[in-house]
């Protein structure tokens, strides 16, 4: 063999050992190149130079973690026939303190908490040279409810629903760490059978057999899947550019109504403005979204399934603008929908607070599912999605923005994936 193929040889054996490279890392990896391609794509020598500098940092990790792992295995072995050895060798005390567990270690305690959200983002970076134990870019909020250990993003008590639009909005602006517990729940009021986002682009036709409605189970814990810096700047430049200029376009956001035929606008439930033609921007975000669909139902706990449509559309919300509780495959129209995306985007900096997803713990109380007293809450951060099922309830809270310009909205390009 040459060096290159023992050299790739090396390589390949070590990219399969997850305690070298995890799955969520080599994904990141992928991701991260692929974005610096695309940002450089007209410039070979900016390419080459962040491929380089990537390089050099994926194989200074790589190496010490390979030291770390190689030198566990040795210590292992020597630990395992050490009576065999000490009649050969004779050791000092010392030696002994060398005795380690196998595989990369992690350090001992707690961990330290982690604030659920960043004042300014950056581009993945790739972890530090030094043992380090494979990290993971999805963050994975807690699913049951009560106390959380440290690090877990907060689950926080449910406050009462959004008031309705011409109410003065009196919530502060939402801090950027974890939040105290509210006052007690007084569950939002839902209308008159299953509601969720209307009238949306769909990429494939779906048969009428495959809207049946699931069955209700008697708890649904509250679960997502948040995913940092979901594109890469150059097109989350252009979407943003995009959409503001699109503002004409965008119309009233609709609810499925169980007594008519299309969608209704209520702006007693929900009040915000959607744009159903996304351009090549829906193919961007759902290629990317198909590429790290497995990881995602992985830590959802769900199954993979066969994609029969994708509905997509861009939504904004200005200053009072709200989506009370709710879920998103709640009648028989969307009862084939199984996995919702949310990707947060708005012009920098920033111009709103509030509108934030929470996502509700909920239980089953007849035919209806209603809220369990506790929800995970998600702050609008740039360049960021959320994946949840479908089937959990939850909603949006009020927006201030106090310039009521179209441009200072909070946007979303959100959707759903139907089986």
């Amino acid at each position: 063999m040459t060096p290159k193929q023992i050299l790739d040889s090396f390589s390949e054996t070590l990219m399969q050992d997850d305690r070298i490279l995890s799955r969520q890392e080599r994904a990141l990896l992928a991701n991260l190149l692929q974005h610096a391609k695309t940002a450089s794509q007209e410039d070979h020598h900016t390419h080459a130079a962040v491929r380089a500098v990537i390089a050099s940092a994926v194989g200074e990790t790589v190496a010490q973690r390979a030291f770390s792992v190689l030198g566990a295995s040795i210590v292992g072995r020597i630990l395992e026939n050490g009576s065999s050895v000490q009649s050969e060798f004779e050791y000092s005390d010392t030696t002994e303190h060398l005795a380690a567990p196998r595989g990369p270690q992690t350090p001992s305690g707690p961990k330290p908490k982690k604030a659920p959200h960043h004042p300014e983002r950056k581009a993945p970076t790739i972890p530090p040279a030094g043992p380090q134990s494979p990290g993971t870019p999805l963050r994975t909020p807690a699913v049951p409810a009560g106390p959380q250990s440290p690090g877990t993003p907060l689950r926080t008590p449910a406050v009462p629903g959004p008031q309705s639009p011409g109410t003065p909005l009196k919530t502060p602006a939402v801090p950027a760490g974890p939040q105290s517990p509210g006052t007690p729940l007084r569950t939002p009021l839902v209308p008159a059978g299953p509601q969720s986002p209307g009238r949306s682009i769909e990429t494939r036709v779906v048969t009428a057999t495959a809207a049946a409605v699931a069955e209700h189970p008697e708890s649904l814990p509250a679960r997502c899947v948040i995913l940092d810096e979901f594109l890469a700047p150059q097109e989350l430049s252009e979407l943003t550019r995009f959409t503001l200029e699109r503002e004409a376009d965008f119309q009233d956001s609709e609810v499925v109504s169980p007594v008519a035929e299309g969608g209704i606008v209520n702006y007693d439930h929900r009040r915000s403005r959607v744009l159903m033609n996304l351009g090549r921007h829906e193919e961007i975000i759902l290629n990317r979204i198909k590429t790290i669909l497995p990881e995602v139902l992985a830590k959802l706990g769900m199954e993979e399934f066969d994609i029969s449509s994708v509905e997509a559309q861009i939504t904004a919300s200005n200053h009072g603008d709200f989506f009370l509780f709710h879920s998103d495959n709640g009648s028989d129209r969307v009862a084939s929908r199984h996995l919702t995306f949310v990707y947060f985007f708005h012009r920098e900096p920033r111009q709103f607070e509030g509108g934030e997803l929470r996502i509700h713990d909920s239980r089953l109380d007849g035919d209806q599912h209603v809220a369990d007293g506790t929800y995970q809450s998600i702050a609008p951060q740039q360049n960021q999605i959320v994946f949840f099922p479908c089937e959990l309830m939850h909603e949006i809270t009020p927006v201030k923005c106090e310039s009521q310009l179209f441009a200072d909205s909070r946007f979303t390009l959100n959707g759903w994936l139907r089986r």
